[in-house]
């Protein structure tokens, strides 16, 4: 559907879900795809078409050494996608679904996890990808986000943290668009990832999206050449499928949410 053939491409956290169909689809579009995940094994799926590199985000000089190895092998990098997250760990505790609990009753710990694994990993992938995008006055960095940086979602500090990549994308965006390196943050739908299919006799996916279904959403930015167009925003992964006219792998255009009904 898109040529993306001599670019590279790093996907962060994409041993499954959303990280997975992200590499699956930029590798179908011909992208050199490394993707980073805390062990290799999780990554057999790319079964030689991809580079899969051991990395956990938390720890800075794994990540640097992650892309020291792209650019001693590649000398370039295309297209960052900021996937990895955390925080989502270990939401029974004692036999209770802590998640929706108030601030006051919630473990620290969330916290920690969702700006350690989540908001700096971002933060520090980017701060190395730059040079590289820079340097070719050409890149696209997309940091995967959600509805919960508008409105209140789940608990106080999943929105927090989805506010601020949101913030980090439109002041990166700013500062590096005079270099023609474009940054936007993305919202999927209902994923149909791994986890979500395990509760899947007690939810709607009428209108759900496959991983791959994100993935063809950044194919799609990364191969415009104007991409840099829509750069500091947030673009909804249905409506980048409306504007492209890609669907999803099992055919269905989903519908894209609203901020009232996300």
């Amino acid at each position: 559907m898109w040529n993306l053939t001599e670019r590279v491409a790093l996907v962060t956290g994409g041993s499954r879900g959303v990280g997975k169909g992200i590499a699956l689809e930029l590798i179908a579009a011909g992208a050199c795809v490394y993707i980073t995940g805390r062990t290799v094994a999780d990554m057999n799926y790319i079964e030689g078409q991809g580079t899969a590199l051991e990395c956990d985000h938390r720890n800075d000089a794994q990540v640097e050494a992650a892309f020291r190895r792209i650019a001693d092998k590649q000398g370039r990098l295309d297209i960052l996608v900021n996937n990895v997250w955390g925080g989502y760990e270990d939401m029974m505790e004692g036999g209770e679904f802590t998640w929706p609990r108030p601030f006051w009753e919630q473990p620290l710990w969330r916290w920690d996890a969702m700006f350690q694994a989540g908001v700096r990993a971002h933060y520090a992938a980017s701060r190395l990808a730059a040079p590289l995008m820079i340097a070719r006055r050409s890149g696209l960095i997309v940091n995967l986000s959600y509805w919960a940086a508008q409105k209140h979602i789940g608990n106080v500090a999943y929105g927090v943290s989805k506010a601020a990549t949101d913030k980090m994308t439109r002041d990166m965006a700013q500062e590096l668009k005079a270099h023609n390196v474009a940054a936007v943050s993305i919202y999927p739908g209902l994923v149909r990832t791994e986890k979500v299919m395990v509760a899947a006799g007690w939810l709607d996916l009428s209108n759900s999206e496959s991983p791959q279904f994100i993935g063809r959403a950044v194919a799609a930015l990364a191969a415009d050449p104007n991409v840099i167009e829509k750069t500091g925003k947030v673009l909804i992964a249905a409506s980048v499928a409306q504007e492209y006219g890609f669907t999803d792998v099992d055919g269905k255009q989903p519908r894209p949410l609203t901020l009232d009904e996300a």
